[in-house]
């Protein structure tokens, strides 16, 4: 009998992805080799790709992914890699490794107090115990993790422990409690979603069933589970399905479907390099064959399954083995060889079945139930306690409440003795306040006459402030409208020459090709000119531009994605060949924040444009060799929510460093800024929002730009962004 329980640790179906996948988590992983989070995060990332397909490597990926992640020292991460270790190596069969990197996660899982990961730990062990027909061990483990899955609340290792018991009852033969067990595993498994522990109480019920002799129950619940392993990926368990296929079909005497199966159960393993499952499908490929009596391959492939049982130390296998080999031997006549392996299957079978084992297993179920009595003894105990603690409350409360009553007496005959006192005290206060009105009165003037005063000052200063902005467009303006006006001067003398040559009876056709060329390349220069005049004035009117829009509740995270989309696809509108690598670290907890989404919008597409500009110089500079990479990060520090954008672009030099935020300031040539983009963003974040914005850099390396807006509303809505990924538009 071969159980399907080894699923119930393995990821749902989201991971089983196209091998373009895992061969794209090589190449990142082969070219960015800093030992940080994200490359841990990657190596798991390959290692669930190649989970079904290539376990060898699997583990391999997994083994780098746990020495990152101590050597990180984060122990949040720590237990779930440990987990899928083992789980690995039990489906390879490797119960030694499986079990020590199971115990070294329970010992994490009890060190931080963590009861539904000490649940999933006695879970796996309980899988190890019964995979290695060790049922007294499958089934403490169980119990005792079924313990910890209730106290933590964790449904989905309740029901899965609900499955390892359903298994430990059918290899025990109590099928009376297996079935009610499974029936109900199975209808949560489907409530849940879980597919996979769907397919493993599919596949118990068949094996009940299939004891009972209720064949066609067994042989539904049986392909309904292969189909469903199949559609999932799955092929070591469906390879389990098809085994149990092969001996049912045995059972009935249909030798055709059994041998079959047995073909395709042990083609399926081996081509997927399955050591836990060629055994037993080499052994019932071993009983259909000796069902049609070919003696020689029922010997040959039942001597060569029951050599990798004794390997893996399976018993259950080894008394299947020993079986068809004592019955093949006896039909070839050779009584010596049958008697041999009648033996052996005689001790194998004492050892899963003896009454010791159901004994110590009724005992362990009998404890279990018991120190659930005794808890609920505890929680009875405690209850009493707590309302005799709220009775003894409750007269406290009572004695507070009479002698606040004789409290309120005396405070009434004190306050009866004080009112005489303030209507006497109240006729040397109306003096006083006379006094103070008048005073007021004097204090209302002079700070009206200080508010003119004030008023005064601030006209000033906004018409000092506007005679500056007022220079600074007439100095910026001057420049191209000087271009403007010398280029035409020189175009007017250029065509008056043009129309005297041709008038001329003896006409130069290179000279006039030579003054229309200088007349056109004054005309572009005008038109550049008159362009770079065009687009001071609109930053100019975008500068004085009032808002009018209403502020609302905005996913900032989400809105750094939107914008930096829009950024990055008008940079591969210029430039189709060039590429950047983007990377996130967006804190989840950031909320929802009132802001005018257009108007933030601006400032990050600003300063995204930038960053690309500059990565774009750069590479220009230093050709492939360089990787452009722009990050993005966000985090809430105490009332207040950063956001930084950095670049590894050409840098800016200290010398102007202090300049980026000065209107028309610009290190870009002629055409391609206008100097009004930073200058627009600083004021909206400074003065729009009372926030801050900063810029940090060093010339030839980075340039990082920070945002510090207050939270000066309630967050409303928790955001939904992953806390940190790695993606190219």
């Amino acid at each position: 009998m071969c159980v399907t329980v080894g699923v119930l640790l393995l990821p749902g179906p989201g991971v089983w992805a196209q091998s373009r996948t895992a061969d794209s988590l090589r190449a990142l992983l082969g070219t960015e080799l800093s030992a940080d989070t994200l490359r841990m995060r990657r190596l798991q990332a390959l290692s669930a790709e190649l989970l079904l397909k290539d376990t060898p490597n699997a583990i391999v990926a997994q083994e780098a992914a746990l020495k990152l992640c101590r050597r990180l020292h984060d122990e949040k991460s720590e237990g779930p890699i440990l987990m899928r270790l083992a789980t690995l190596y039990r489906r390879q069969a490797s119960y030694r490794q499986a079990r020590r990197y199971t115990k070294q996660a329970q010992a994490l899982a009890a060190r931080r107090g963590d009861r539904a990961g000490m649940g999933v730990t006695y879970l796996q062990l309980s899988l190890i115990e019964s995979e290695q027909s060790n049922l007294t061990g499958a089934l403490r483990a169980a119990m005792q993790g079924l313990r910890y899955a209730e106290q933590a609340g964790d449904k989905l290792t309740q029901t899965r422990l609900q499955v390892a018991l359903g298994a430990v009852y059918i290899q025990m033969g109590n099928y009376a409690e297996a079935l009610p067990v499974l029936r109900a595993t199975l209808k949560n498994a489907e409530a849940l979603g879980d597919v996979h522990m769907v397919a493993s109480a599919l596949n118990l019920l068949g094996h009940a069933y299939q004891q009972l002799k209720n064949w066609p129950q067994a042989q539904n619940y049986f392909l309904r589970s292969v189909q469903l392993n199949r559609r999932l990926g799955d092929l070591q368990s469906a390879t389990i399905d098809e085994i149990n296929l092969s001996d049912l079909y045995g059972q009935q005497n249909n030798h055709a479907q059994a041998l079959a199966y047995g073909l395709r159960a042990r083609a399926s393993a081996k081509a997927n390099h399955d050591p836990y499952n060629l055994p037993p499908a080499e052994l019932a490929l071993a009983r259909a064959y000796l069902n049609t009596q070919q003696l020689d391959s029922a010997i040959m492939l039942a001597q060569h399954g029951f050599g990798l049982s004794q390997a893996l130390h399976n018993n259950e296998n080894l008394r299947n083995g020993s079986d068809i080999l004592a019955r093949a031997y006896a039909a070839r006549g050779q009584f010596a060889q049958a008697y041999e392996y009648r033996q052996l299957w005689a001790a194998y079978q004492d050892s899963l079945a003896g009454k010791d084992i159901q004994r110590r297993t009724i005992t362990l179920r009998y404890g279990f139930e018991l120190e659930k009595k005794q808890d609920q003894i505890i929680l009875l105990t405690q209850g009493r306690q707590l309302a005799a603690q709220k009775a003894y409350r409750q007269r406290q409360e009572m004695h507070a409440l009479l002698a606040g009553l004789l409290g309120v007496l005396l405070l009434a005959a004190l306050l009866a003795r004080n009112i005489y006192l303030k209507h006497r005290a109240n006729r040397v206060l109306k003096l006083k306040s006379d006094l103070i009105v008048q005073q007021r009165d004097n204090l209302d003037q002079t700070l009206t006459e200080l508010k003119s005063t004030q008023g005064q000052l601030v006209q000033s200063e906004k018409m000092v402030a506007l005679a500056a902005l007022m220079a600074g467009v007439a100095h910026e303006i001057q420049n191209p409208l000087n271009f403007v006006n010398n280029f035409s001067e020189l175009s007017l003398e250029l065509l008056a020459e043009l129309k005297q040559e041709h008038s001329q009876p003896s006409r130069d056709p290179e000279f006039e090709a030579s003054l229309l060329d200088d007349l056109g390349q004054n005309i572009s220069k005008i038109h550049q000119h008159g362009s770079r005049a065009s687009a001071i004035v609109k930053g100019m009117l975008e500068h004085s531009h009032v808002h009018t829009g209403q502020r609302q509740s905005v996913d900032l995270n989400a809105l750094v994605r939107d914008y930096l989309r829009l950024a990055y696809h008008s940079l591969q509108a210029k430039y189709r060949d060039f590429t950047v690598a983007h990377s996130f670290e967006l804190d989840h907890n950031l909320g929802q924040l009132h802001l005018e989404p257009q108007e933030v919008g601006r400032v990050l597409l600003n300063l995204f444009t930038n960053a690309y500009y500059a990565l774009h110089q750069k590479a220009a500079l230093l050709g492939p060799a360089y990787q452009p990479m722009l990050s993005v990060r966000t985090r809430r520090h105490g009332t207040n929510v950063e956001l930084h954008v950095r670049d590894n672009g050409s840098g800016i030099a200290p010398a102007i460093l202090e300049k980026v935020f000065d209107p028309f300031f610009t290190t870009k040539p002629p055409g391609d800024g206008t100097g009004l983009g930073l200058s627009l963003s600083y004021d909206t974040v400074t003065k729009g929002y009372g926030g801050q914005l900063t810029v940090q850099s060093k010339e030839s390396e980075f340039t990082e730009f920070t945002i510090t807006l207050p939270i000066n509303r309630p967050l409303l809505v928790e955001s939904q962004d992953s806390d940190e990924v790695v993606e190219s538009y």
